[in-house]
């Protein structure tokens, strides 16, 4: 089992190296990707240490405790299967990510940089086949799927893999390459992750571009500063929204899909403040009462959106799809203050865990992401931030 000799290094450098283009073809494939490549750098370290690289750390307990609280809200939740299956299956993944982080932390420094090197490669080869996609009108992923015809909401599928690749652009500021090609390929790929599809994923890129400027400039306050900044985030999200939310919006023009979230925002708000202590359990927002409904005719004026060609639809959209589109509001709808409260820690835990601008970087970037798209317990996107976690956590040498 020669496998076993290989550098804990290796798996997660592979992953990177594939993951962008398969992230492109089919987002959903990042978790099964990621599995495997924690699983095998786990196994590595296991091998050449004789020893498990069992999480440590405060960060790792305090992700492991989230979904261990978010386990206990169980006994409350609407779907209480539903709660307890993904608590474990989610926070087993994320106990995975952390002992795979401590096995790359572990690994020597010619790893690390074979590391980084293959990861920008995979980085150029996904951003470039998502910016041809992208130029003919998505056929790429259509030839994949067999479609003879193009849907237009085909488009959207590009998401995804737009924030999983701004959520990785980082790492290449810390390759062994020339500092001009560097800069190079972390400006073209900003460029044309800005040119894709999904607001989230161009305000990623910005962020991580502005956190790890800040970084190198203010180097002893960049860590707490952006814990700090995760946290109140984290913390004071709804007491934010909610007053600016109930006075209304003007919404009309901005993107449609970006008034939606709005609209999804006020009535999360307002499921928040009907169980504002424990929450209504864990993955509750799928099922959380009135989600299907559609907007009232007062909320739809209060932001201005009239039945217009374009915001038309806004009025047969539901409430609540599937989640809120917003980490903060996820937690505390779901796992209220006791969720909060370990979600803010872990933020504090992670930026003061940071050894490198870069890593600091990436955090910024994946919290821009959680903040304004997806379900916090979307397995692909845990899978992309646990690949991200042990490729940072590699960085350690490089401080």
């Amino acid at each position: 089992m020669t496998w076993l000799a290989w550098s804990p290094s290796l798996p997660v450098a592979v992953a990177l190296a594939v993951g962008p283009v398969a992230g492109v073809l089919q987002s959903k494939a990042l978790a099964p990707i990621a599995v495997v490549a924690l699983v095998l750098a786990v196994l590595a370290h296991r091998r050449r240490h004789g020893a498990w690289p069992w999480p440590r750390g405060a960060a790792s307990w305090l992700a492991i405790g989230l979904f261990g609280w978010g386990a206990v809200t169980a006994l409350w939740a609407i779907e209480p299967l539903r709660a307890l299956g993904t608590s474990l299956q989610v926070g087993g993944f994320v106990a995975l990510g952390a002992a795979a982080a401590r096995a790359l932390a572990a690994d020597d420094a010619a790893a690390h940089r074979r590391l980084l090197l293959t990861a920008t490669g995979g980085l150029a080869a996904g951003i470039l086949l998502a910016g041809l996609d992208a130029a003919t009108g998505n056929a790429i992923r259509a030839a994949v799927r067999g479609l003879k015809e193009i849907p237009p909401s085909l488009a959207f599928g590009l998401k995804p893999a737009a924030s999983a690749m701004a959520l990785w652009l980082p790492l290449v500021a810390a390759a062994p390459l020339p500092r001009l090609l560097r800069a190079g390929v972390i400006g073209a790929g900003a460029a044309v992750l800005v040119l894709l599809p999904g607001e989230a994923a161009k305000l990623a890129v910005l962020a991580g571009l502005l956190v790890g400027g800040l970084a190198l400039l203010l180097p002893r306050l960049a860590r707490p500063g952006l814990g700090a900044v995760l946290a109140a985030g984290v913390i004071a999200m709804p007491m934010l929204l909610g007053p600016v939310l109930a006075r209304g919006v003007p919404a009309a023009d901005i993107p449609p899909s970006a008034a939606h979230r709005l609209l999804i925002w006020d009535f999360v708000i307002g499921r928040i403040a009907d169980r504002p202590w424990l929450g209504w359990g864990m993955e509750a927002s799928r099922s959380v009462p009135g989600h299907r409904d559609h907007p009232s005719p007062e909320a739809m004026a209060r932001f201005g959106l009239g039945a217009t060609e374009r915001t038309a639809w806004l009025s047969r959209a539901e409430l609540l799809p599937l989640h809120p589109h917003n980490g903060a509001l996820q937690m505390r709808l779901e796992l209220g203050w006791p969720g909060v409260l370990l979600a803010a820690a872990l933020a504090v835990a992670l930026a003061l865990a940071c050894a490198s601008p870069v890593a600091l970087a990436v955090l910024g970037a994946g919290a821009v992401t959680a903040m304004l798209s997806f379900g916090a317990w979307q397995e692909w996107w845990v899978g992309a931030e646990l690949l991200a976690v042990a490729a940072a956590a590699g960085l350690r040498r490089r401080a």
